[in-house]
């Protein structure tokens, strides 16, 4: 009987769920290995993406594997505002997310046509990221991230990881709730593998 409560629990909790398919812009990428790199390669796979009813499409320009350099602004924009333009005429039945930590690469890309952020550094690599996504009345992921991708698995300590984890990630949503992000516009993500080992 418990089991089935707890169950029907999860499957109500899930209900709402949406799928977000990932479109890596770059060569190195550690989640598709960089076969989106070529523009029309990405244009595709979003194409079967949406015919297999994803929800959202992410679309990001900068690796973030543990190791990863960082991708000068300039690069980062001419790999992903092109696309998410693109996407966004093509595809009005997803939402356009840009998987980015720099807000001006935010702001360009809601101006383009994205309604999400996905902040892997939960708004704190830039400092009005916040502040740029609630200009534009957009969603946010905040993600929280322990280092840097080059640093972040070199060690990772904790004394308790899940409370420093819910410690971070609500005092970055109160942050943004601060700065005029509504409430239900706010995702939060623990961000699994980012500065963390297997054990945590």
């Amino acid at each position: 009987m418990h089991e089935r409560n707890f169950y029907n629990d999860l499957l109500r909790r899930f209900e709402n769920a949406k799928i977000m398919g990932v479109l890596n812009i770059t060569p190195d990428s550690f989640s598709d290995g960089g076969i989106n790199y070529d523009f029309s390669d990405a244009v595709n796979s979003a194409r079967e993406m949406v015919n297999y009813n994803v929800d959202i499409l992410d679309v990001g320009g900068e690796s973030t594997r543990p190791g990863a350099r960082p991708v000068p602004i300039e690069e980062e924009l001419r790999r992903v505002i092109p696309l998410i333009n693109i996407l966004a005429k093509k595809f009005p039945q997803a939402e356009i997310s840009v998987d980015t930590y720099k807000s001006e690469v935010a702001r360009q890309a809601l101006i383009s046509g994205a309604k999400l952020v996905n902040d892997i550094s939960g708004g704190t690599f830039s400092p009005d990221m916040f502040d740029t996504v609630a200009r534009y009345n957009a969603k946010i992921v905040i993600m929280h991230i322990k280092g840097t991708p080059r640093t972040m698995q070199k060690n990772p300590e904790y004394d308790d990881v899940v409370a420093e984890i819910t410690k971070f990630l609500g005092k970055q949503a109160e942050r943004a709730i601060s700065a005029g992000i509504p409430r239900e516009n706010i995702i939060i993500d623990p961000g699994i593998g980012f500065g963390k080992r297997y054990e945590h």
